[in-house]
């Protein structure tokens, strides 16, 4: 048997098809067509007046993203983990097309066999695909960034004479790293160089930070 008699036959032909539209949207990907997506959200849009009987028509997505996870296939973009999963359907089928289905007899039991490995090659594929896919999680590890916001609440020195409202530097600790940010307060007040204060809110406008002073620890 060829190669072309191998990939266009049955049951070859199924996972080869699936290979091709795959190889197509990869292509896409890479010119900027499509974009190589790493999870799927559920939305309402309530300002154009959806509401939840929208989200009754659309795929039980999370159910669908839980089978994904329970397979062990979590941690990649759907893209990745769909392309090995059926990479290596086509590959178990192609295989056994070549060496045991070519020795059959008949065209019935060859078509009842090619179902039988089929199956028996997606199922094979999932494990293998799961073992690929474990070291290459590590690459779609998203790390979130602090916001400004997130400094709210946290302890800060005071690093200018005086704060007040329209002038005043503190540093403030993050991680281990010292942090100088641009802070306000209402006047009067005691805050002087090396005074510590308290992060009260953030102003994204102004891109300052109002602080009070700490109070006194007996």
């Amino acid at each position: 048997m060829t190669l072309w008699q191998l990939l266009s036959s049955f049951p070859t032909s199924i996972p080869t098809v699936l290979l091709a539209v795959l190889l197509v949207y990869w292509v896409m990907s890479i010119i900027g067509l499509v974009d190589v997506g790493d999870s799927v959200h559920l939305h309402t849009d309530v300002a154009h007046g959806h509401g939840a009987h929208d989200l009754h028509d659309l795929p039980d997505l999370h159910t669908l993203a839980g089978y994904v996870v329970a397979l062990g296939l979590g941690g990649v973009p759907l893209s990745v983990a769909a392309s090995v999963l059926v990479f290596c359907t086509w590959l178990s089928t192609a295989l056994l097309h070549q060496y045991a289905l070519t020795w059959l007899p008949t065209e019935t039991l060859r078509m009842l066999a090619g179902c039988a490995v089929l199956l028996f090659s997606g199922g094979l594929s999932i494990p293998v695909a799961a073992r690929v896919l474990q070291p290459l999680r590590a690459l779609f590890v998203k790390h979130a960034a602090r916001t400004n916001e997130s400094l709210v609440g946290q302890d800060c020195r005071i690093t200018t004479q005086s704060v007040d409202r329209g002038f005043g530097r503190a540093d403030v600790d993050s991680h281990g790293v010292s942090i100088n940010i641009r802070v306000w307060a209402a006047v009067p007040n005691a805050l002087a160089k090396g005074a510590k204060a308290i992060i009260v809110a953030y102003d994204p406008a102004t891109q300052q930070y109002e602080v009070q002073a700490a109070p006194a620890v007996f």
